[in-house]
């Protein structure tokens, strides 16, 4: 409008105007009005690039808010009407993206009331690896309680599927783990306890106080209380002492009525805390993990457990490369998989294979029994050589394995369950924590039998595989099993028994021990393995009455070369006829003791003829 104006007022001014000439006031008059209209148009092009610039900035979107939008859980939950005949649908496809309706039909699907229907959507979501981060996260925060465990379960899940664990409580003011750990343990009944259990809380009671007496300058002195607290630790004190504390808790999480004392006590979030700082200390891990697995027996303590964010720890865990830790982890999560897992394994019970969900059917059971001063999976490594000891934990496991019933037997056998067995034993009863009727091969056998049996075995055919006094507590389960009717299916089903040095007729290190007292008040373990044992002959005669009449077969071997005990002894721990039982084949072997259970390599006679042993006693049953 301004331009129109100036020009009407130019146009007059040329009609009017008298002076000077007409051609000249014209030319003037055109650059004036151009000279206006370029500054016009100038000053108006560049405000309007401002406009364009900053409506721009003001509508550029922040991905980072775009990924946490797409991250929230678009669940929407209609009414529900009491009436059940209804059906209602959970799950509303509003807003959502035609790329993540898969991602919400399968949560869908996995909370479906058909279970073959669950069954397969956890397979799938396990199977996805090309989904964008935030659709595992859809998942992590939507799932069930059920959906996540067998996420967990399953072998390639990815680790995006789990939530990080909720950020823990703060401790307490002048406050420490070790003294919060001291005060869980201290509130849990100690009255009415099993004598084992009243020993180990009292001693870890007690050296708690003396940690903190020390920590505070007090019994840092060769006498009186503080004796035992300087015999006591040649560690960091706050660390043994926890250790101390744990083992005492291990104890208390077998009895149902104190795990849920200690998860009211905040005890899962404590030993979360406890797990995270000692991830270089695969002792206190271990002991952790068995209270864990403990507690996940009682399916109350389910939902407590996943909320406190342990599932996610756990996933992380069963995948890794150290047997041990990966099998504790597996213990547990399968004590919470109810969903495919009908079986309860109990503390010491181990599955070595199948430690995931598996399409692959179960057919027979393979159980691994140590001997004295043995364990569930160091016991059953393959035999030690030169090499330095880090190179043998390598992903290559035909090089080296550290548990070859693991690495070997579950890759030529895959339809077989392999359960390795773990109880204490020692060679002395110097400071002994536990009653010394509890060692003895009449009460671990009874135990074990339980544990066993809790863990399904006898519902399928069993192979026995045992080393040393491991063999003595097979002949015992059996026997035991014998005179109960409900375990009858253990009897029923008993294919076969390998027996590795096993001493039927007793051990030159029980007799050396006791006659010459190498040994300071030597164990009852060890007192039973003497040739001159009633315990050992009663046990000798009445098996073989007992398998006289029994379709199982037995193979045996004994090694031929003798144990280095310690720097000093050279000791030939079971003779060629203590080994003898009576029964099926005897192998000698050029080996000792120690490693008469652990195969040189894979193609060596001792593993290939236990695999022979093993396939011909199932032949039958693995062909089905």
């Amino acid at each position: 409008m301004s331009l129109a104006a100036y020009c009407v007022i130019c146009c007059r001014r040329m009609g009017t105007s008298t002076s000077p000439p007409k051609s000249s006031t014209y030319w003037r008059d055109i650059r004036n009005i151009i000279k206006f209209t370029g500054s016009l148009i100038l000053g108006g092009s560049l405000f309007i690039t401002y406009e364009v610039l900053a409506l721009k900035k003001s509508l550029t979107l922040d991905t980072q808010v775009v990924e946490r939008e797409k991250m929230k859980s678009y669940i929407y939950v209609h009414t529900v009407s009491l009436d059940k005949t209804e059906n209602h649908d959970t799950f509303s496809t509003v807003d959502i993206e035609d790329h993540d309706c898969a991602v919400w039909l399968l949560l869908r699907k996995s909370r479906s009331d058909d279970r073959a229907a669950r069954l397969q959507a956890v397979q799938e979501m396990s199977e996805a690896h090309h989904w964008h981060d935030y659709q595992y996260r859809i998942i992590a925060q939507a799932c069930d309680m059920r959906t996540l465990t067998g996420l967990a379960r399953s072998k390639e899940s990815d680790l995006r599927f789990f939530l990080r664990p909720p950020p823990l409580p703060s401790l307490k003011e002048d406050s420490s783990t070790e003294e919060e750990l001291r005060h869980l343990l201290a509130s849990l009944p100690q009255t009415d306890l099993d004598e084992c259990i009243q020993c180990f809380t009292a001693l870890a009671l007690s050296e708690s106080s003396q940690s903190l007496a020390a920590q505070k300058g007090g019994l840092w002195c060769f006498g009186g209380n503080g004796l035992p607290y300087a015999e006591s630790f040649g560690e960091v004190p706050s660390a043994t002492v926890e250790m101390f504390c744990l083992e005492a808790l291990v104890k208390h999480s077998e009895i149902p009525t104190h795990c849920d004392k200690i998860e009211a006590n905040g005890g899962l979030q404590l030993l979360q805390r406890l797990y995270q700082l000692h991830k270089d200390c695969p002792k206190v891990q271990r002991n952790i993990m068995r209270i864990l697995g403990n507690m996940a027996l009682n399916e109350h303590l389910h939902s407590t457990i996943v909320r406190s964010g342990w599932v996610s720890i756990l996933a992380e865990a069963i995948k890794s490369q150290h047997i041990m830790e990966a099998s504790h982890a597996a213990r547990t999560l399968a004590n919470l998989d109810r969903e495919t897992v009908p079986d309860k394994y109990q503390d010491g019970v181990y599955v070595l294979h199948p430690q995931h969900r598996t399409s692959q059917p179960i057919k027979a059971d393979v159980l691994f029994i140590h001997g004295l001063m043995g364990a569930a999976f160091k016991t059953w490594r393959q035999q030690d050589n030169d090499q330095d000891l880090t190179e043998k934990v390598s992903e290559d496991e035909t090089k080296y394995t550290t548990c070859w019933p693991k690495s070997w037997l579950a890759r030529d056998c895959p339809a077989l369950r392999i359960i390795s067995v773990e109880y204490d034993t020692s060679l002395s009863d110097w400071r002994a924590r536990c009653p010394t009727e509890r060692k003895s091969i009449a009460f671990r056998s009874n135990e074990l039998l339980r544990k066993l049996r809790a863990a399904g075995v006898g519902d399928r055919p069993v192979v026995w595989v045992s080393h040393s006094m491991g063999g003595l507590l097979v002949k015992k389960m059996l026997l035991e099993a014998s005179k109960k009717p409900e375990m009858s299916t253990i009897i029923n089903n008993t294919r076969g028994i390998i027996f590795y040095s096993v001493p039927h007729h007793g051990s030159h290190l029980a007799e050396y021990s006791v006659n010459i007292r190498y040994l300071l008040f030597p164990s009852l373990e060890v007192k039973e393995l003497s040739k001159d044992s009633p315990a050992l002959k009663t046990l000798q005669d009445d098996f073989l009455e007992f398998a006289k009449d029994k379709n199982f077969q037995v193979l045996s071997f004994v090694e031929t070369l003798p144990t280095y005990i310690g720097s000093m002894i050279k000791l030939h721990v079971v003779p060629l006829e203590s080994a003898d039982l009576g029964l099926g084949d005897l192998i000698p072997v050029d080996v000792n003791h120690l490693n008469i259970c652990k195969p040189k390599r894979k193609d060596t006679f001792l593993y290939q003829r236990t695999l022979q042993f093993i396939r011909d006693a199932l032949a039958k049953d693995l062909e089905n």
